[in-house]
């Protein structure tokens, strides 16, 4: 199976609820696969946001195709490939 160059096993996940605990997390993403770490932000302008890394690339896509606008507290999720090069140069805007 050949897979699109954005699909990787790290995942960025937007519009989270702010009070989403480690577990609750865990038992969304783990549905899809073996998760290596969970990383939430914490900064005022990271939160509601975290980073999921799969120890698995399927399952990471598993979980893209699944839990995009999946709604958790209300809220609807958005579940992006992470992509270095794009967020790098939003970090060099905000600089």
């Amino acid at each position: 199976i050949r897979l699109p160059p954005e699909v990787n096993r790290i995942l960025y996940v937007r519009n989270l609820p702010y009070k989403i605990t480690a577990e609750e997390m865990y038992d969304i993403f783990g549905k899809y696969g073996a998760i290596r770490q969970i990383r939430k932000g914490n900064a005022p302008d990271t939160k509601g946001t975290a980073f999921v890394v799969y120890e698995d690339i399927f399952d990471a896509k598993n979980a893209v195709d699944h839990l995009s606008g999946f709604n958790v507290a209300g809220r609807y999720l958005i579940v992006l490939y992470y992509q270095p090069h794009k967020m790098q140069k939003k970090a060099d805007l905000a600089a």
